[in-house]
């Protein structure tokens, strides 16, 4: 896994359930966001692979939101955020 991040983009999905979020949860996830670019693996982020994927990723936000991506080389597609059960869907 790639540490150092050269490159972003956010989905569509993952961009209307941002607005969606408490501002507290988006100010959050703003700082998480840095936290990510420096190094994903940084503890507080305990990222981890989504169980049955190759590709697809999770991080945490608090203990409550999470945060899902794809990547590919040091290129990250954030695809979706909010309460943990996005996993599911």
């Amino acid at each position: 896994m790639v540490k150092k991040v050269t490159g972003y983009q956010f989905s569509n999905r993952f961009k209307k359930q941002y607005q969606s979020l408490p501002q507290e949860i988006q100010t959050a996830f703003d700082a998480k966001l840095e936290f990510f670019l420096k190094n994903m693996l940084h503890p507080s982020l305990r990222v981890k692979r989504i169980q049955g994927t190759r590709d697809r990723w999770e991080g945490s936000i608090t203990m409550k939101y999470s945060f899902t991506f794809e990547m590919s080389e040091t290129y990250v597609i954030f695809r979706a955020i909010g309460t943990h059960d996005i996993l599911n869907r």
